[in-house]
């Protein structure tokens, strides 16, 4: 099992909400849109399952793929730059060395946030994006803390 990295902001010797006051806990009940880069239509991966779980949650979802025109019923965009509207977080399906310019991207758009899942870990973009003011996630899978925090139940 995947512990988060430090460069979370999920206690990782529990991996367990810290107390009052979690940035965490705090963006996932105060964002509506999530942006997903790297989600596809391949029902098969990770993004597409956590991406379905998160709609099912009532969040936006923003699929950003160059190869996609939709994903899960919703228009896809080749790259952040391209929305025009407001992304809370980004959540990142990519491998490492994409992250730096996804991050930037992220901090030009606007969001609040972004999210590196499992066994996505860039330490200096995820600094980069904190330093931004943005709250960052690494190494850590947005469905498992979402249900930890709030339990919503999975078909």
């Amino acid at each position: 099992m995947n512990t988060p990295s430090e460069c979370t902001n999920v206690d990782a010797r529990h991996g367990v909400p810290q107390s009052a006051g979690d940035p965490v806990t705090e963006i996932l009940k105060t964002s509506r849109t999530i942006a997903v880069v790297g989600l596809s239509n391949k029902h098969h991966r990770p993004s597409y399952g956590v991406s379905q779980y998160l709609k099912s949650a009532g969040y936006k979802i923003i699929p950003i793929n160059p190869h996609e025109s939709e994903v899960l019923g919703e228009k896809c965009y080749a790259t952040l730059a391209e929305i025009r509207e407001p992304v809370d977080i980004v959540n990142i399906f990519r491998r490492a060395e994409f992250v730096p310019h996804i991050v930037e991207a992220a901090i030009q758009v606007g969001a609040r946030a972004i999210w590196m899942q499992e066994g996505v870990i860039h330490h200096e973009a995820c600094e980069n994006a904190r330093k931004a003011g943005l709250v960052a996630v690494m190494d850590s899978c947005i469905l498992k803390e979402h249900i930890k925090r709030f339990r919503l139940p999975v078909d």
